[in-house]
């Protein structure tokens, strides 16, 4: 029986890739730390290894004889107080574990990067892998500098040092399991909480995160090392996946589209304010920053290369809405008129 290393294998994508390995007939092992909510993989028949990216001792447990190392886990925060924290986990956290996989002569290591390190486009074309930044200078705030620093990174250790790495660059991953919750999942939390009474217009792509967990697989059985992959799915406005919340959920879509200078405007301010208090904002200047863009990407390259074919982000959004009510971080369903 083959054996695949995971780290991050608690959060909402590690725990997806695990219950896929599980299924494919994989003996799956995993990194957690002390502190992880365990609770999406308690049920998984997983070894478990404790320790963090940089704890040298854990990561070489972790990917002794593994044929397949799948490297998850990342800080994905919009805002931090320290991002010099994200930094170390995301980008000398992968070097980190892609060097230890690779001296332990793993077959293949897929690194889970993320659109974020992709350079969005400025109209509503699609973007796809060969969209590049320019310098790291482009990057709109930490998180997604870390993750393109990340992603060029483990791209270069496959290119001039041999390493047997393919990158996947996940778009907006929604479903079931998201415990934490993300960044994303707190949108359908908020919207289920009635939190939400306006929107901004912007673009994202939404895919299952069951989706995302099988194109890791697929990367690892069929991708090219040293290549990228987007695995996306449905593209669409804020607005749009709004509606597909209020059909899930009964519930009735905000109306009200802010404009962008006015939600800019209370973004800086509400920044400014957190920093003086020592809090986190409510709304973060860089995620407002990033919403300017419509973050819309091509999954072409996956679908011919690896075999990759996303559901419907229809299935995603009714997965998510389910799974949050049942867990009850939202009231329970109620029909409402809309």
């Amino acid at each position: 029986m083959d054996t695949a290393f995971i780290t991050g294998v608690s959060g909402f994508v590690g725990a997806a890739v695990a219950r896929t390995l599980l299924r494919q007939g994989l003996k799956v092992r995993g990194l957690v730390r002390a502190t992880s909510n365990r609770a999406g993989i308690d049920a998984l028949d997983i070894e478990l290894v404790q320790g963090d990216l940089l704890d040298g001792a854990a990561i070489a447990r972790g990917v002794a004889g593994c044929r397949y190392v799948f490297h998850v886990a990342a800080d994905y925060r919009i805002w931090a107080p320290e991002p010099g924290e994200m930094y170390r986990s995301n980008v000398d956290g992968t070097e980190h574990v892609l060097r230890a996989a690779a001296k332990a002569g793993a077959e293949r290591i897929v690194y889970c990067s993320s659109v974020a390190a992709i350079k969005a486009p400025r109209d509503r074309t699609p973007s796809d892998e060969s969209s590049e930044y320019a310098h790291a200078g482009e990057v709109i705030g930490p998180y997604k500098k870390s993750k393109y620093l990340a992603d060029v990174l483990a791209r270069r250790l496959a290119r001039d040092e041999g390493l047997p790495v393919v990158v996947v660059n996940p778009a907006t991953p929604v479903g079931p399991g998201d415990a934490r919750p993300t960044p994303t999942g707190k949108i359908v939390v908020d919207f289920l909480g009635g939190r939400m009474p306006a929107y901004v217009d912007t673009g994202l792509c939404v895919v299952h995160v069951d989706d995302v967990a099988h194109g890791h697989w697929l990367a690892a059985t069929q991708g090219r090392i040293g290549e990228r992959y987007v695995l996306g799915g449905e593209n669409m406005t804020f607005k749009q996946m709004l509606d597909l919340l209020a059909a899930a959920s009964g519930l009735r879509a905000p109306r009200v589209a802010l404009p962008y200078s006015l939600v800019f405007a209370f973004g800086a301010l509400d920044s400014a304010w957190a920093r003086l208090r020592g809090t986190e904002p409510t709304a973060p200047l860089d995620a407002i920053r990033m919403a300017s863009h419509y973050m819309w990407f091509s999954s072409g390259k996956a679908q011919r290369e690896l075999g990759y074919s996303p559901r419907p982000a229809a299935h995603a959004v009714q997965d998510a809405v389910a799974w949050y009510t049942a867990h009850g971080y939202a009231p329970a369903r109620r029909e409402e008129s809309r």
